[in-house]
């Protein structure tokens, strides 16, 4: 039963990854969407991991992705997800926080939350920085917009609200939006990808608070 979880589980993120890269080698989106596809629906899998595999099952699996990663950004196979014109090593940061996060809590809410400020605060931020960032700014030589980061911010915000409500935890509205306003500066500070390991972190160090 554990390994048809686990196969299922890779077959899933490979499924994401293939369809993918067809979606972006038919030219039907931009770059930036495509890649921020593969971050926000398999980032959001991974959000899910612990409900259904072990901490040692997704130590082993970040371990393998981070590999594949390697070897994917090395050869070129999958492209659409190294699409991305600046330097970054966005990529190899999120393999790493998927398997880092499980010794930093055994909450798996916790661990759901943070992912999820990773994959969908981030996700969303860019992809709305992308269609609507007119007004923009520089951090670190790097572009960043203000629809991008308050989009990040409300984002940000919902993760944490319906983190309260599932894992029946009290938090404030002033930490709520402290943490999301935290999270938003990391985010931008975060500069060639370091953004993916270090907001998840933050965040679940937060939390481990309450």
């Amino acid at each position: 039963m554990l390994v048809m979880t686990l196969i299922l589980t890779v077959l899933t993120v490979f499924l994401i990854l293939l369809g993918s890269e067809l979606w972006w080698r038919k030219r039907i989106s931009h770059s930036e969407f495509s890649r921020k596809f593969v971050h926000i629906t398999v980032g959001s899998f991974v959000a899910f991991w612990p409900f259904f595999l072990s901490w040692n099952e997704i130590r082993l699996l970040s371990l393998g992705f981070l590999v594949v990663v390697g070897l994917s950004k090395y050869l070129h196979l999958f492209r659409a997800i190294h699409s991305v014109q600046r330097p970054t090593l966005g990529e190899l940061y999120f393999a790493v926080a998927v398997g880092l996060m499980t010794f930093v809590t055994q909450n798996e809410w916790i661990y759901m939350a943070a992912l999820l400020q990773m994959s969908l605060a981030d996700g969303f931020a860019a992809v709305m920085g992308v269609r609507f960032g007119r007004q923009s700014y520089s951090m670190f030589s790097h572009r960043k917009t203000l629809i991008g980061s308050l989009t990040f911010f409300v984002v940000s915000t919902g993760i944490l609200v319906a983190y309260t409500q599932l894992a029946d935890v009290q938090l404030g509205i002033a930490f709520i939006a402290g943490a999301a306003a935290l999270a938003t500066v990391i985010e931008n500070f975060g500069v060639g990808g370091l953004d993916n390991l270090l907001v998840p972190l933050a965040t679940a160090f937060l939390l481990m608070q309450f």
